[in-house]
């Protein structure tokens, strides 16, 4: 069984950096594709940048230019490295795995201030 670990987290100014990372800390499963969404209050999930093994990237506009989504060679550990990050940016933000069926991390909160 996968489990998804993230860190990272935390307070920063608008403007700030932060660089996420997610770590399979079970069995290894060579995931298909792995990413990040994320979590406001009051909002739906929304899916933040993927990388597959190819590796292909997918951003959405809202962090396209800001984050940028890397993956460690033929391991499941991800990093997110967001830059120029705005108010709101705040959310939690999960990790995610795909194999056929997708495991989730627990989640790390990214508060933004203005």
């Amino acid at each position: 069984q996968a489990r998804l670990v993230e860190s990272g987290g935390g307070l920063v100014q608008a403007g700030g950096s932060l660089r996420l990372s997610c770590v399979n800390s079970g069995r290894d499963m060579n995931f298909v594709s792995m990413g990040w969404y994320r979590q406001a209050p009051g909002k739906e999930r929304e899916l933040v940048a993927s990388i597959t093994r190819g590796p292909n990237t997918h951003y959405s506009d809202s962090v396209k230019g800001r984050f940028t989504v890397s993956r460690e060679l033929n391991r499941d550990t991800i990093y997110l490295q967001m830059n120029s990050l705005k108010t709101e940016d705040t959310a939690v933000y999960f990790c995610f795995g795909r194999t056929g069926y997708t495991f989730w991390g627990q989640g790390t909160q990214v508060t933004v201030s203005s």
